[in-house]
Formats: structure tokens, sequence, C-alpha cells
């Protein structure tokens, strides 16, 4: 058995009250929007929510909660004596040895990729794949520190990426490969997916799609000590290492400045795993919880700051109110219009008018009740009902009719984005935006849904 128990807010303790608060606190926040939320206590999921039209089954993208996914692959292959913490990064690549010649560059300890501190002191991500002509742990060794390896922190994603080198070099598996008999299948975890980089490896600090039950599974590994119903899959002492402070950190914001692990980060309260737009995973040991979010949110404090607010106080109640947390239907809202059907459409081709700012969508056909956009190949999206979501696949479509123009917003459902897109039927041209502005190149996101 690898599913997660259910139980009741009250049963494990937890004053519902405090979950409804903790989302309506986050509803009317700019630039903040819910997708998920898995909520446990002592084990027991006591409160879940998705918000239409995302499914709870999909794997959806996490961005840099890919790096707890990472270092845990990380802590099996230590385990395993497969990896050397203390042994240096080019020590597992002597095909590098005679091109890299810096004395900083040579020191780099595995524990430093682990714990961005490589002595770089910026991210260098583009140029460490420009050097290392898309190898970036060689691009990352051939560009020489400014600091000491272990000296100071810096956000740097090659970091990452050279743990994901390490334990393909010595497994001879992928991270998805290693993962899967000692990770992913134990935990019951059967939908995941991780983007490669220019060579080919697993990305590492990025690129992995999971659905949000893996994330409150992995965030409950870890607050048991990394056991799992019974069986240590992942060594306690990894458990401890890896979520303690091993650097400062100075990052603008309080709940990113307490601190980094081994690719995870401390919290005012706990430790968790994030990615970018509001993906989290927050292991919370003083309340015996977990909290799994996916969203599109650009305010990642703001979120925390109300989980401290009102979800926290919640989960250490301890006298929950009698009756279950009223688990009711979300949907997210999409254009607003006057109740016209897209039925309406003619046949026709719309080019990219002087507004649009997305490239990739080269031109958008329409014909009643479907657009093809050609981003490449053919990426059609269905429009059904004027009042809701269509599901076709990994594309969900909302649309309006307003002022002649047709508001059509494209979800992406295994990622955080949204599209906006709107046709001028009568200037034939098209204008689309995205919402939050994917950080992998957005071909990538057009390529997955197509």
């Amino acid at each position: 058995m690898t599913d997660l128990s259910r139980s009741t807010p009250a049963e494990q303790g937890v004053d519902a009250s405090g979950i409804d608060a903790f989302l309506a606190a986050l509803a009317p926040m700019p630039g903040v929007e819910t997708h998920s939320l898995m909520v446990l206590r002592h084990g027991q999921v006591v409160a879940e929510r998705w918000w239409h039209p995302y499914p709870a089954e999909s794997p959806h993208l996490v961005y840099s909660l890919s790096k707890s996914f990472t270092s845990t692959a990380l802590g099996l292959a230590v385990a395993d004596g497969l990896v050397d913490l203390d042994a240096t990064v080019l020590s597992y690549f002597p095909e590098f040895d005679a091109r890299v010649t810096d004395p900083r560059s040579r020191s780099i300890r595995v524990r430093h990729v682990a714990t961005m501190t490589s002595g770089h002191t910026a991210e260098t991500v583009e140029q460490a794949i420009e050097t290392g002509r898309g190898d970036m742990t060689l691009g990352l060794l051939l560009l020489p520190p400014e600091r000491e390896p272990g000296s100071v922190f810096a956000y740097n994603q090659p970091c990452t990426n050279a743990l994901s080198a390490i334990i393909q070099r010595v497994s001879g598996e992928s991270l998805t490969e290693y993962l899967r008999p000692r990770l992913f299948e134990p935990l019951g975890i059967t939908s995941y997916h991780w983007w490669t980089d220019p060579v080919g490896r697993d990305l590492g600090f990025s690129g992995l799609h999971v659905p949000t039950e893996a994330i409150a599974k992995l965030g409950q590994l870890y607050l048991d000590g990394g056991r799992w119903q019974g069986e240590q899959l992942l060594p306690a002492e990894w458990v401890a290492t890896a979520t303690r402070s091993h650097v400062a950190t100075r990052q603008g914001n309080p709940d990113w400045e307490q601190g980094y692990g081994f690719q995870f980060w401390r919290s005012r309260h706990g430790y968790r795993g994030d990615g970018a737009y509001g993906q989290f995973m927050v292991i919370l040991p003083e309340a015996d919880a977990v909290v799994a979010m996916t969203g599109q949110s650009e305010d990642m404090q703001g979120v925390l700051d109300k989980l401290w607010e009102h979800l926290l106080p919640a989960l250490t109640a301890e006298s929950g109110p009698a009756g279950p947390w009223a688990d009711e239907p979300a949907e997210l809202a999409g254009p607003a219009g006057d109740g016209r059907s897209a039925r309406e459409l003619t046949e026709a081709t719309y080019r990219p008018g002087p507004d649009n700012t997305v490239p990739e969508l080269r031109a958008v056909r329409s014909r009643p009740g479907e657009l093809i956009g050609d981003v490449g190949r053919e990426l059609t999206a269905a429009l059904g009902d004027p009042d809701g979501w269509t599901v076709a696949g990994p594309l969900a479509t909302a649309y309006a009719w307003r002022a002649g123009a047709l508001l059509v917003d494209l979800v992406f459902i295994d990622n955080p984005h949204r599209l906006h897109l709107e046709l001028d039927p009568a200037a034939g041209t098209f204008a689309a935006r995205w919402q939050t502005q994917p950080l992998h190149e957005a071909a990538r996101l057009f390529q997955t849904a197509a």
C-alpha cells in the first residue's frame, strides 16, 4: 500500500477554519493563483483541493522544487557508496582534467555544488551552457570561481546539474531511472518525467513534472526521517544533514534568508523545497505537518506569509472543530464577455499583430469551435461552451467575446503557465502574451502541448 491515508482536520487536531482562512487570504492577492493544495498532519491528508482545469492526477512542472528530488537521489547515491561528498566534482569526470586548470575550479567538491557554494558569486547557467558547449557541468568547471569554494552562497543552476551529471556517471542511469526503483516506485509515484539538458541529461535543477501528491509524499518521507510506511528508504542521517543550514543566504525576503541545505531552503518555520511561481513543499516538524502546493504565483513570499499567519496556527491548534473541512469545487477564472459562442467563428487565418509578445506563435487559424496555432507544428485548442473550461489533452481553454474581439485563455495543465490570446477578426490579427513568463524556452511548453 503506497497511498497516503485520508482523515479529517478534526481527527488530526487541525482547526479547519484556518485552512479556509488561508485560502481566503490568498484569493484577493494580486499575482497569486493557486492550482492545488494538499495539507497533511500526522501522516494523514486532512485537506486537498485542485482548481479546475488542473486535474489531481496530472504531472505538473515544479521548476526548482526539482532540486529536492535531485538531493534525494544524491542521498541515495551516497548511501549506496557511489558518491563521496568530499570528492571533487572534477574527479568524476577525468576527461575534463586537462581542460580545467583553475585551482578553485579543481577544488569544488560535491558538497559545494549541493549547497550552492561553488565559489561563483552569481548565476552562471547561460555562461556555463555556452562555455561547455551544452555541457553545463563542464561549463561550470571552466568558469573560474570568484571566491573559494564553500565560502559564499549563490543560487546557481549548474551546481544542481552537476549533481545530475555525477549520479548519471556513477550509476549509468539518468536521475529518473535511478530514482524509479529507489523512490518513485516505493512511494507509488507513477506519473513523472524530467526535461533534459542540451547533452541529454535530466536537468536536475528544474524540469521535473510530478503530481501534487508526489510532492506531498516526498515531504512526508522527509518529515518521517526517511521512513516510508515502516521501511527506511532514505538514511535518517541524510535527511538531517540535507535539511539543516550549511550556508547563510541573503536573498531579500525573510524566508529566503534562513540558510540553505543540500538543495533545501530553511524557512522561518521548518524547511522547504520550492519552485518558481509557487510550487511548494513545506515541511513543518513543529506541527508534524506537510503542505504541498502548485500555482502561478509571482508573490511567493506573500504566499508563505499567509501560510504562517493562517495555516500554521491551525496545524498546531490541537483542537479542531467538529466535522470535515468543506472540500468545495474550485475553478480558475477565465475571461469575461458577452456570452456569445465560439461556434460563431468563421474559417480565417490571423497573423501576429503589433502587440504580440509570443514569437513562437507564428499564426492562428480559426474555424467554428476551435483554433489551430502554428508553433512549428499544429497546436489545436478546442473551444466549448463560453461559461467554463474546455479540457482536451494537455490544453484547457476558456474564452469570451468582448467588443468584437475573441479573448481566449489557454492553460497548459502540465505546468504553471497561462497564455492570453486576443483575436481581432476585423484586422485579421492576433496578440498573445504569457501571464507569467516561462523560465525555460516557451517552445518546450508548446511542444509538450502539441
